[in-house]
């Protein structure tokens, strides 16, 4: 993997190196299971940059066609299997799964190496005013084509 902060993108799916540090553990030194889903999280929006989506030239464009819109976490299912100890280096995996008119579905791993530590299903709404709306085109056309 390059030395990109933001990961890189190879055959469609999106890896990312991150170090645990001493503020994601616990007093054991055992990553705390909240912290997995930050890992994911920046996964998920450096996922986004590297298609090419400028996040903030989205919002711009997301604002015009839906205004007072959101990206939502609808919904999540996560299995913690193994844990993750300070000064581990992990790699966080981000696959998109299905891309529909309103919402993304992403498949996201934790690694240590071999080991898969977490696995998550991340399902993504776009919403304005409260409801779903369709996502921007640029956006579903680039992680369809990832």
């Amino acid at each position: 993997m390059t030395g990109s902060l933001d990961g890189e993108i190879r055959d469609g799916r999106h890896q990312m190196r991150v170090r645990v540090f001493f503020e994601d553990t616990d007093s054991g030194q055992i990553v705390y299971h909240a912290n997995f889903l930050r890992f994911m999280e920046r996964g998920r929006t450096n996922y986004l940059r590297l298609l090419g989506m400028n996040q903030q030239e989205l919002l711009k464009e997301a604002r015009r066609d839906a205004p007072g819109f959101a990206f939502v976490v609808r919904s999540m299912s996560i299995d913690f299997l193994k844990p993750a100890i300070l000064d581990d280096l992990l790699e966080v995996i981000t696959v998109p799964e299905d891309v529909r008119g309103a919402s993304i579905t992403l498949l996201q791993e934790c690694r240590r190496g071999d080991d898969l530590l977490v696995t998550a299903r991340v399902r993504v709404a776009f919403i304005s005013g409260g409801k779903a709306q369709r996502i921007p085109k640029a956006l579903r056309l680039a992680m369809e084509g990832a």
